[in-house]
C-alpha cells in the first residue's frame, strides 16, 4: 500500500524532492497531525539552502568544539568523529507517538519479566515458549545471577528499542537494546543545537520536550537504591576517556548531577561500595554503569579486567548497592532472542504485541536455515551477538562472490545467524551537497525504568547519509536528525 502524500510545496527548498515509492517521514499522509505536518512542510520549503548549510557547518563546529564525538577504533585516519547532524526534522504525531509510547512500555515490561523467570524459576523454559539451550547457552546469561531479587524487579533500568517504519508505514521493532544502550545524549544535544541555530524552525511548532532526560535517569536510580536509604548516592561508572561513548558518560553525568567515576575511584570494604573523594570515603548506593558484564569485577568475571571494581557482585548480590543495567540482561537482547519477544509478551501479558517484530527467520533452527540459504541474496543476515551493522549483508545489494562467501559461514555456524527480509526503510527529507534528497532513516526511543517505567518524548532518528544506503550505524557512515514529537493539540 501506497500512502497518499501531502502535496509538495513549490518552489522551494523541497522543490524536485521525490521519496519514490518509500513512505516519507514528513509528506506521507497519517491517521492524524495533517495540518500539523503540512504547516511544517511549508516552514521548511521556505528556508535558504545556503544558509541552512551555513548554519548546518556552525553546529557542527559547536558540537566538535563541545566534544560531542564518538571513537571509530577500526578507521586508523579518523578516531574522534562527530556525527554527521542533518538539520531538517523528523517528525512523529501526537498519535503516532500514543502506540509507540504503548507499545515500547509494553514491550519493555516484557522484557524485565521474561529476565526475572529465566534467573528465578524459569517457567518460560519449562514450559518450551523459548529454547531453554538459546538462553542457558547464550553467553550473556550468568547463572549467579539465579535467585537474587532486584529492585522493582527491574533488570534492564535503560533499554533502547530500535524501530523501522515499512513501506506502508508501520512501525517494526528492528531489535531490542536492553544492556548499555547508547545514543541518547544526542537526542538532548540535538535539540539543544535546533534551538540555538535553527530556532526559525521551531517557531510556531508545539514539540514536546526532551531536556528531562537526565532527572528521569537520575530518579529511576534513586527508585532502586537500597532500601532504608532515604537520600541514595547515584554515580555513573564509566570505563574511561578512551571509551568509544566517553563523551556521552560525561554529558548524563551532569544532566543526572551525579558523579562520573571510574573502577579506580570506588572501594568495596565489607560488601559495601565506597567512593573515594577529597574529603574521605563516601558511601555508594545506586551505580548507573556504562562498562560491559565482563569487566564489571575481576573476582566474578575476567580477573585481568582493569575497569571493574573488585568485590562490587558480592556488595550487589548482598543487597548493599543497585546497578543499572543489573548483569545479564543481554541474553534479553541477543538477536535470536528478539525473535521470540512477540510469544514472550502474549506468555508474560497476555496481550498480542503492539508494535510487531520484522519477520524473523532462526538459522538455529533447520526450517530457518534452510529458508535463509535458499533465498539469500534476498535477505538480511546478521549475526546475533554483533552491533553497530558489523558482520552483516545486505543480499539485495552483495556481489555473488560476497554471497557465497557469507554461505560458508552460515553453514559452518548457523546458530550465530538470523535473517530477515530487506525492508525498504522510511525516508527524511536531508539536506546534502545535491540539495534536499530522501534519505533512509531508523529510530531509536528510550525508556527508563526504576519503579515504572517512563519513555523520553523523542529519540534517535539515524540517518544512512550514503545514497541509496540503509545502513544508519554511525560506525557506518550514519548520521542523525532531532525527532519532534508533536504535543496533543499541536
Amino acid at each position: 500500500m501506497t500512502r497518499p502524500r501531502l502535496a509538495l510545496p513549490a518552489p522551494g527548498l523541497l522543490s524536485g524532492y521525490d521519496p519514490a515509492e518509500f513512505f516519507c517521514e514528513a509528506l506521507s499522509a497519517r491517521d492524524d497531525g495533517a495540518a500539523e505536518l503540512a504547516a511544517i512542510a511549508q516552514r521548511l520549503n521556505a528556508l535558504d539552502p545556503d544558509d541552512l548549510r551555513h548554519r548546518t557547518a556552525r553546529a557542527e563546529k559547536e558540537l566538535f568544539d563541545l566534544g560531542i564525538t564518538f571513537t571509530v577504533y577500526s578507521d586508523k585516519d579518523a578516531i574522534d568523529r562527530i556525527l554527521p547532524f542533518d538539520v531538517l526534522p523528523r517528525v512523529i504525531t501526537a498519535g503516532e507517538w500514543t502506540r509507540l509510547e504503548a507499545g515500547i512500555v509494553q514491550r519493555v515490561t516484557a522484557i524485565n519479566l521474561f529476565l526475572a523467570d529465566l534467573y528465578g524459576g524459569q517457567k518460560i523454559l519449562a514450559d518450551k515458549v523459548v529454547p531453554a539451550d538459546l538462553v542457558l547457552g547464550n553467553v550473556n546469561f550468568h547463572s549467579f545471577m539465579r535467585g537474587m531479587k532486584v529492585p522493582c524487579g527491574t533488570y534492564s533500568h535503560v533499554c533502547g528499542i530500535d524501530l523501522i517504519r515499512d513501506q506502508d508505514g508501520l512501525f517494526r521493532v528492528l531489535e531490542d537494546n536492553a544492556r548499555t544502550p547508547s545514543g541518547v545524549s544526542y537526542v538532548v544535544e540535538n535539540r539543544n543545537l535546533m534551538l540555538q541555530c535553527f530556532p526559525d524552525l521551531m517557531e510556531g511548532t508545539r514539540v514536546r520536550a526532551v531536556d528531562d532526560y537526565g532527572l528521569m535517569l537520575r530518579r529511576a536510580l534513586e527508585e532502586i537504591a537500597p532500601a532504608g536509604v532515604d537520600e541514595p548516592t547515584v554515580v555513573l561508572l564509566s570505563p574511561g576517556i578512551y571509551n568509544s561513548a566517553f563523551f556521552e558518560h560525561v554529558f548524563l553525568a551532569r544532566e543526572m548531577g551525579v558523579p562520573l567515576v571510574e573502577g579506580r575511584d570506588l572501594v568495596v570494604e565489607n560488601d559495601r561500595v565506597y567512593m573515594l573523594t577529597t574529603a574521605g570515603r563516601a558511601p555508594v548506593h545506586s551505580i548507573y554503569r556504562r562498562i560491559d558484564d565482563f569487566f564489571l569485577d575481576p573476582k566474578v568475571f575476567r580477573p585481568d579486567s582493569m575497569l571493574g571494581v573488585p568485590g562490587l557482585m558480592e556488595a550487589y548480590r548482598k543487597g548493599n548497592v543497585s546497578l543499572a543495567n543489573a548483569p545479564g540482561t543481554g541474553v534479553a537482547d541477543d538477536k535470536a532472542v528478539y525473535a521470540y519477544m512477540p510469544r514472550i509478551i502474549k506468555y508474560y501479558l497476555g496481550e498480542d504485541a503492539i508494535l510487531p517484530n520484522v519477520e524473523t527467520f532462526i538459522c538455529r533452527e533447520a526450517a530457518g536455515l534452510q529458508y535463509t540459504l535458499d533465498n539469500l541474496e534476498h535477505l538480511v543476515v546478521k549475526p546475533v551477538g554483533e552491533s553497530g551493522g558489523y558482520g552483516m549483508i545486505l543480499g539485495p545489494k552483495a556481489t555473488k562472490s560476497e554471497i557465497d562467501e557469507f554461505r560458508a559461514k552460515l553453514k559452518a555456524d548457523p546458530a550465530n545467524y538470523i535473517s530477515q527480509p530487506m525492508i525498504g526503510l522510511s525516508v527524511s527529507p536531508t539536506l546534502t551537497g545535491k540539495g534536499t534528497q530522501p534519505r533512509h532513516v531508523d529510530f531509536r526511543p528510550f525508556a527508563v525504568t526504576g519503579a515504572s517505567t517512563r519513555v523520553l518524548a523523542g529519540g534517535l532518528t539515524r540517518v544512512a547519509m550514503k545514497e541509496g544506503s540503509l545502513v544508519v550505524n554511525s560506525s557506518q557512515g550514519g548520521g542523525s536528525k532531532d525527532t519532534w514529537v508533536l504535543a496533543e493539540g499541536a
